[in-house]
């Protein structure tokens, strides 16, 4: 009885070593094993790596960001920083920012107007923008900010009757489609032009110093020379918006207008 219990359990301890030995094999002849914790990481970490690699103004792309509402393309961000509204691109009907105030900065009027206001975050930038220039012998005024829709139709219909609807386009923006209507631009201006808002105010060491300083404050000087087809306006050396900070440097650098950089061709070529 002894003996025949021994060989029993001789024979299951080999055929364990067997299915061990078969698996070991399996192993060797290129069966995968279960990837290492480590291994996984790395995987994980080229994903996120390829992930991050994605322009980061991708979700503010042109094309990311307007859809067609009764034949016209309408923006679906009006309340972003980076929102961009042109000849092309409307802002949605009845659209006013809910974040107006006045900027602690020096006008070329007096009293609080309509024009006096911009938004939250882009009042608080222009305060530091003016008071940069300060430090550096710079005086400038805060000429006009904020549109409502109303004001910029009274605007654009005056251009029409007294320049002709060709000529009015070229420097006046149809009502919704004006980026002083988002709160995030203001016109500025010196008195070494009488705080008029000319062309000749970018040869001025106020107009130079603001094209040169403004994207480290988180505004471009959008209406660039040399960019009116693109932007469909005349050169407006005076006339700056705020996108923040990252994308100023990104658009100054670029050389591009704004949307010409916003392009989702472009963003694709640059990430």
């Amino acid at each position: 009885m002894k003996k025949h219990q021994a060989t029993k359990w001789s024979a299951i301890a080999l055929g364990t070593a067997l299915a061990a030995g078969l698996l070991s094999a399996c192993g060797a002849a290129g069966a995968t094993p279960e990837p290492s914790k480590s291994a996984q990481q790395q995987t994980n970490g080229g994903q996120d790596s390829e992930t991050k690699s994605e322009n980061p103004f991708a979700d503010s792309a042109m094309q990311a960001t307007v859809e067609e509402k009764d034949g016209k393309n309408v923006v679906t961000n009006p309340t972003s920083m980076q929102v961009v509204v042109n000849k092309q691109r409307y802002l949605p009907d009845g659209y006013e920012p809910s974040d107006l105030v006045v900027p602690n900065v020096p006008f070329s009027f007096g009293g609080v107007i309509e024009k006096s206001h911009m938004r939250k975050e882009a009042a608080d930038a222009l305060e530091q923008l003016f008071a940069g220039a300060k430090e550096q012998g710079i005086d400038l005024y805060a000429v006009s900010g904020y549109r409502s829709y109303k004001r910029q139709k009274s605007i654009y219909d005056n251009n029409v009757a007294t320049r002709g609807e060709a000529e009015a386009a070229k420097v006046s923006a149809a009502p919704g489609t004006s980026e002083h209507q988002t709160g995030l631009a203001m016109d500025v201006s010196a008195l070494s032009v009488n705080n008029e808002l000319e062309q000749s105010f970018g040869d001025t060491k106020e107009g130079q110093w603001l094209a040169d300083h403004a994207q480290e404050y988180g505004f471009i000087v959008h209406y660039l020379k040399g960019k009116e087809e693109q932007t469909g306006y005349s050169y407006e050396p005076w006339h700056i918006r705020y996108v923040g900070k990252d994308l100023a440097k990104a658009v100054h650098d670029s050389g591009l207008s704004l949307d010409e950089y916003l392009d989702e061709s472009n963003l694709s070529a640059a990430k």
